[in-house]
């Protein structure tokens, strides 16, 4: 983010917000592997750090289990709630193969830190059909950029929105929804649709931002927004389809 003094930056687009994150992370080398961070949800210096304060928040008391993207920047979240058997449900890679279960208490100890990679998933998790998908106390989700006012947008391809408004299709009430970001992600404001995710709490390195008044939930998923395309390559949502 910028000095405490200096002004957040408003933007007339996402993709203008995004943008302005992504280039700024690499020029302020706060960016780290996987590179470019341009197209990704950007990992970035600080993620533990940022992990440990989200985790220093009263939010997780009587969370049993959370949906959790798969990004590298939430790798350290994944691995904090395991250690504290939380179960996750980890949504596959562009929504391709669904929703995998991590339960902690079928991962040992000593392995959880290798548990919460993406790519070690198969072989820690299981697959989870929608009938079997539960109510989730908290939503932790990547973002790159977000406002203060709890506006957030990913790398513009929708799957967290999409993943969040499943939940909501099957039934599910609304869950608090919160990201771990660098302070370099914060900007003033960019145009929201409604069925974006609506933030309620910020967490970077160095500071935590309570969202005071959340933006409303998408009550379910708007299929005017997806074509036959997207029921092919995403199979779970061909199959909610089919329920609906």
């Amino acid at each position: 983010m910028a000095g405490r003094g200096e002004k957040l930056p408003r933007f007339a687009t996402k993709q203008a917000a995004r943008e302005y994150v992504w280039e700024e992370l690499v020029r302020r080398r706060a960016a780290r592997f996987p590179f470019p961070p341009r197209g990704r949800i950007p990992n970035f210096e600080g993620a533990e750090e940022a992990a440990r304060r989200l985790f220093s928040l009263p939010l997780w008391r009587g969370v049993r289990a959370i949906k959790v993207n798969p990004d590298a920047p939430q790798r350290p979240v994944r691995a904090e709630a395991l250690r504290r058997g939380i179960v996750l449900f980890v949504p596959t890679p562009r929504l391709r193969g669904g929703f995998w279960r991590l339960d902690p208490a079928r991962i040992p100890a000593a392995e959880v830190e290798r548990a919460a990679v993406l790519s070690n998933v198969r072989r820690y998790g299981e697959p989870v059909g929608l009938e079997e998908l539960p109510r989730v106390d908290l939503v932790v989700t990547g973002s790159v950029a977000v406002t203060p006012a709890g506006k957030r947008c990913g790398k513009g391809e929708g799957y967290g929105d999409l993943e969040y408004a499943i939940l909501r299709e099957l039934g599910h009430p609304p869950a608090p929804v919160v990201t771990t970001v660098h302070d370099l992600q914060i900007v003033a404001d960019f145009p929201r649709d409604p069925n974006d995710l609506p933030l309620s709490w910020i967490v970077t390195p160095t500071r935590t931002l309570q969202v005071r008044r959340p933006l409303p939930p998408p009550r379910g998923i708007d299929w005017s927004l997806l074509d036959e395309e997207d029921l092919r390559r995403m199979p779970v949502l061909r199959e909610l389809r089919r329920r609906t």
